[in-house]
């Protein structure tokens, strides 16, 4: 039998697979943070797969970057996420939460208060961002006291335990992509003389106290973490340590026991190697891009536990079915990614089978 299809130890579950839908940001939930009318129907249909790890959802009002992202902090949001795990669990499937603060890569006129965003250090990402009233450059973030970093520690916890009351079977802390908890790893973002900024070990320690506070609330087999490591978007720049950064993070949080490790892979291929090495638990790894011929092929050589797609699960709800049958998949449009209805969000059609 393909490995890919074979069910697999992750955290406190046995999934179905080693498929993993991966998180995908797509702006339709309600302005207060409310998961939308159609994200149910959205979730539900990509239930076949062995784990779904949800869109970026905000631990906090300071949390939120884009326009009509989902929360996960405040009894509406509950309720709303609650119809969706319910909805999953129902099909079968398993579904991880992923906590996103966006730090810096936020614009006050995409919040409810117009919230300034905050950040490592004071310090703007140089980009734009889509507004209601269209793209605008990201202001200048207010930079955290070393009290309000460990307030937004705290504020990571409770959402946790917000996602275990919405019925999640567990949180995946988003580590990656330019948001707030790289933003400690990057010099280019982190100038901060406290103990969260300087060395590599006081930069990987706001991660590392989130991990473990929310491990600690949760249970460590219920939280996961996602990183991508060299990442540069968004003025991220982690500069020449950011392996032995990596290295030193993975190994503290290997000690914690956590559900799985979510790696963004950007091409350092020692330095994954190393991590693999590192991590004793589940790995996931995400390849963005990767052609439909080499699916299977990092589970198949040992390198990763469990292999996580976004566009293509995205575009295709049976993504399961149609690997299996060898079917043509549907073709993502990137028009329909990010707001709007049904269109490129629940109408992708499914095989007849």
């Amino acid at each position: 039998m393909n490995p890919l299809f074979t069910p697999v130890h992750v955290g406190r579950y046995t999934l179905s697979s080693r498929l993993v839908m991966a998180p995908m940001t797509r702006s339709r939930a309600a302005f207060d943070g409310t998961p939308g009318e159609l994200a149910t129907e959205y979730y539900e249909r990509r239930a076949s797969l062995g784990l779904i790890v949800t869109e970026g959802t905000q631990p906090s009002d300071d949390g939120q970057g884009y326009l009509m992202t989902p929360g996960i902090y405040a009894p509406a949001h509950i309720g709303g996420w609650r119809k969706i795990t319910s909805a999953v669990h129902d099909k079968g499937g398993r579904i991880f939460i992923q906590l996103m603060h966006a730090g810096r890569m936020s614009h006050p006129d995409n919040t409810p208060h117009h919230r300034q965003g905050v950040a490592p250090s004071a310090i703007a990402p140089g980009a734009g961002m889509f507004t209601t009233t269209g793209m605008k450059d990201i202001p200048t973030p207010r930079a955290l006291t070393t009290d309000e970093v460990r307030q937004t520690v705290s504020d990571f916890r409770n959402a946790a335990r917000s996602a275990i009351e919405a019925d999640a079977d567990g949180i995946e802390i988003h580590g990656a992509n330019a948001y707030l908890v790289q933003q400690f790893f990057a010099p280019s973002a982190n100038t901060r003389t406290d103990e969260y900024g300087g060395s590599i070990e006081n930069r990987a320690r706001f991660a590392i106290e989130v991990a473990s506070a929310i491990a600690e609330e949760i249970g460590a087999d219920r939280t996961a973490i996602r990183l991508s490591p060299g990442t540069k978007i968004w003025g991220i720049d982690e500069g020449a340590e950011a392996p032995d950064l990596y290295r030193y993070l993975v190994a503290e949080l290997d000690k914690l026991g956590l559900a799985y490790l979510h790696i963004m892979h950007e091409g350092n291929e020692t330095l994954l190697a190393d991590i693999r090495q590192l991590w004793h638990q589940s790995l996931i790894l995400n390849r963005p891009g990767r052609p439909r011929d080499q699916i299977g092929t990092d589970v198949t050589s040992g390198l990763a536990d469990l292999e996580a797609y976004g566009q293509m699960v995205l575009a295709n709800p049976d993504f399961v079915a149609r690997l299996k049958t060898s079917a043509a998949m549907n073709e993502a449009d990137p028009k329909t990614y990010y707001g709007g209805g049904a269109e490129g969000y629940t109408d992708y059609p499914v095989l007849n089978l």
